[in-house]
């Protein structure tokens, strides 16, 4: 089941990190550059985020999350967790459409580790266009995504 936290809740701050750091800790592993922001975040960073959460549970158990920021017909996805002991499950693939019906879109933007190839391959498989990649310094490069939504 899909739905929506309130990050500023302790409890459910705390929740969260419980799946974020072991998953970004395997995104840092595949990607080999272990100093990536997720892995610096506490329970009051997330409180103060600014995102909007929604989570996977599994008997009541958060197991999986997305986070996104909108404005003006965009989202900006800025998480996308699994916990290990679930990835392969499609979990991830089940938030990213939870979040295309969502919000009334014409764009999702998100941008991933370059050599994250699951994410990449997720991204792709869902049309995802990619409109960028930075190199953030000399072992981390980010590549930015895109998804246009034709209007009515």
């Amino acid at each position: 089941m899909i739905k929506k936290f309130d990050i500023r809740n302790t409890k459910n701050a705390e929740k969260l990190l419980k799946i974020q750091i072991p998953s970004y800790k395997v995104e840092a592993e595949v990607i080999d550059y272990e100093d990536i922001p997720p892995l610096k975040d506490t329970v009051n960073t997330l409180q103060q985020c600014g995102e909007t959460f929604f989570g996977y549970y599994i008997k009541e158990e958060l197991c999986a999350a997305i986070s996104v920021k909108v404005s003006d017909h965009e989202v900006d996805i800025h998480r996308l967790i699994v916990h290990p002991d679930h990835f392969r499950k499609g979990i991830a693939q089940k938030l990213l459409t939870f979040i295309e019906g969502q919000f009334d879109i014409k764009t999702i933007i998100v941008a991933t580790g370059s050599k994250n190839t699951p994410a990449i391959t997720l991204y792709k498989k869902n049309d995802f266009q990619v409109t960028k990649e930075v190199q953030v310094n000399e072992h981390l490069s980010l590549t930015y995504f895109e998804k246009n939504f034709l209007s009515d």
